[in-house]
């Protein structure tokens, strides 16, 4: 299987490593698989914004989703549903696990329930502000 040349990019202000966290656990098997942090010398940051995230990478179901934290100077945009991230699960007991980790502090916006041929589907803005489409065919 060629790997995944397609890869959600998230842009955080401040909060990327607690989310990178946050994602593992909610995950089964994901992983932070890179953490670059910025330094110092970094420029376009503050002095309390140095450790912050500049690269990171959590391996999860398959794909890799990307991180980034900007300054204070240059805030990302708020998240919004219109885009979300979808979520093939394996079986029902994975979809439950991940629908409960994403909706802990999060805003359920529909489901879970049956669509059409799909079993269980929901959408969830998880407590960072990112919506997720776990669903279970």
């Amino acid at each position: 299987m060629e790997k995944s040349r397609i890869k959600p990019f998230l842009t955080f202000n401040g909060q990327a490593e607690e989310a990178m966290e946050f994602y593992a656990s909610v995950f089964p098997g994901a992983e932070i698989t890179k953490m670059v942090r910025y330094g110092k010398q970094s420029p376009h940051i503050g002095e309390d914004e140095e450790n912050k995230v500049m690269h990171g990478a959590l391996s999860l179901a398959g794909g890799e989703i990307l991180f980034l934290d900007m300054s204070a100077a240059n805030k990302s945009l708020e998240f919004s549903w219109s885009s979300s991230i979808y979520i093939d699960c394996r079986d029902e007991t994975e979809f439950d696990a991940i629908f409960a980790g994403l909706s802990k502090g999060g805003f359920v916006m529909m489901g879970p329930e049956a669509v059409g041929h799909i079993r269980k589907c929901a959408w969830v803005t998880d407590k960072f502000g990112v919506t997720w489409q776990p669903v279970w065919e």
